[in-house]
């Protein structure tokens, strides 16, 4: 009767394919975005999931819209599950990057997750919006039901960490989920919290365009 989480990334945009980075921008799915949530749909929609939630951003709506064509269910939007806000960052590809912050970048490149970029979310403001919102949908989930959560790559995996209370740095020993990647939490039969059930499945062949810090570092 565990409850569980479903948290998906959202699809390809323009700007993903071309390395810059996202943030709060409103950036729509390109057409393989499209078509990698078209894809995913299904598979998520077979988790007979009983809630759906989503960013309040265009790449997190669109990806959910699919979603809810395939469980006839309506998305709650929370911009409490937007992306980390990349501050002066947003819209720069990673060459513009290295060149307008350099020592920014050398940190990004060495695995901080925005490089302290200035206007930047720190990691700690992200898990204290996004833990919040999704300890609520979980707790407003019936017992053995799930609920699917559309949201962002960065934000996602420090979250994921943050609830199953693994230190900050963990987030480092984990890749970035792809474009309509989606990974599993589930209440641990014993009571004890959450554990991770699987990470970053794909029903589509894995394009590996970077969003924003791959929604982690790109090397």
């Amino acid at each position: 009767m565990s409850r569980r989480l479903v948290l998906v990334r959202h699809g390809q945009t323009a700007w993903n394919l071309e390395g810059r980075a996202q943030g709060h921008t409103d950036v729509c799915l390109d057409e393989t975005g499209r078509a990698q949530a078209a894809t995913m749909a299904p598979y998520v929609a077979a988790m007979q999931p009983t809630a759906l939630w989503s960013s309040d951003l265009a790449r997190a709506r669109e990806t959910a819209a699919y979603v809810e064509s395939a469980t006839d269910l309506t998305a709650r939007l929370d911009p409490r599950l937007r992306e980390f806000s990349v501050g002066e960052r947003a819209g720069l590809t990673g060459a513009e990057f290295a060149e307008r912050f350099p020592r920014e970048y050398v940190a990004w490149r060495a695995g901080h997750v925005t490089g302290h970029v200035p206007g930047a979310e720190t990691t700690e403001q992200v898990v204290d919006r996004m833990v919040p919102a999704l300890r609520e949908i979980l707790a407003a989930t019936a017992a053995g039901r799930c609920s699917v959560v559309v949201a962002h790559g960065a934000c996602l995996k420090v979250s994921l960490c943050a609830l199953l209370g693994w230190p900050a740095s963990a987030d480092t020993a984990l890749r970035g989920m792809d474009n309509c990647g989606w990974s599993v939490l589930e209440e641990a039969d014993d009571g004890r919290g959450l554990r991770l059930a699987s990470y970053n499945e794909t029903a589509h062949p894995a394009t590996h365009g970077p969003d924003f810090a791959t929604d982690a570092p790109v090397r």
